[in-house]
């Protein structure tokens, strides 16, 4: 049985994998997420996890990287850049991009990837292997983003919706059933009680 913040860390790690770009080197990592998945305690981010690798691993490799394409690259409402949501194609974004590479190095996260540092399977993996309760305070601080995203893949009818979901499970409060009320978490923020434990290791790898 994992511990509370080591099944949270399997969570997050598990929902990054799932939502990159599904090239051969992701695919490959599929069996080993699909051990973790199996060892979390019964609930929603076991669940949801589950029914997304149930896909990823029953679905030829051409016909994923397709959808994915289709979904992410080809839906401007399924973003995965979390300031994109909040700072939207503004000079405020930079800034944004800015601060969150400071938390990184702060954290000991130097970051020197070509993918933005909002990209969220970055965020989670950063959650999951370098600083949890960091991790899920950034996330709360995006949720209204998260959870609009949430609504737009539940809307566009991906099975990516699912790690998504997984995710917004760990977070304190009950996700908002509709883009009106995740527009007013927005404008109200998010609930700020916070969760997170010794954080357990998960044999994936940190941030690249």
């Amino acid at each position: 049985m994992t511990t509370q913040a080591g099944g949270q860390a399997v969570v997050l790690q598990a929902a990054s994998i799932s939502l990159q770009y599904p090239d051969d080197t992701v695919r490959e990592t599929f069996p080993l997420v699909r051990t973790a998945v199996d060892a979390l305690p019964a609930g929603r981010p076991r669940e949801r996890l589950t029914a997304f690798l149930d896909h990823a691993e029953t679905t030829p490799a051409g016909p994923l990287a397709e959808h994915y394409v289709a979904v992410f690259d080809r839906r401007r409402r399924c973003c995965l850049y979390l300031t994109w949501w909040s700072d939207g194609e503004t000079r405020r974004r930079g800034g944004a991009l800015a601060t969150l590479k400071q938390r990184y190095r702060a954290a000991g996260v130097d970051w020197d990837s070509t993918e933005l540092p909002d990209f969220l399977p970055a965020v989670l993996e950063y959650a999951a292997t370098t600083d949890l309760v960091d991790g899920l305070a950034l996330l709360q601080e995006h949720r209204a983003g998260l959870e609009l995203l949430r609504l737009a893949l539940l809307e566009a009818g991906t099975p990516y919706v699912a790690p998504v979901e997984a995710v917004c499970a760990l977070l304190p409060g009950p996700s908002p059933t509709d883009v009106a009320a995740a527009k007013a978490l927005a404008r109200s923020g998010p609930p700020r009680e916070q969760v997170g434990l010794e954080l357990a290791p998960f044999p994936m790898g940190g941030p690249r």
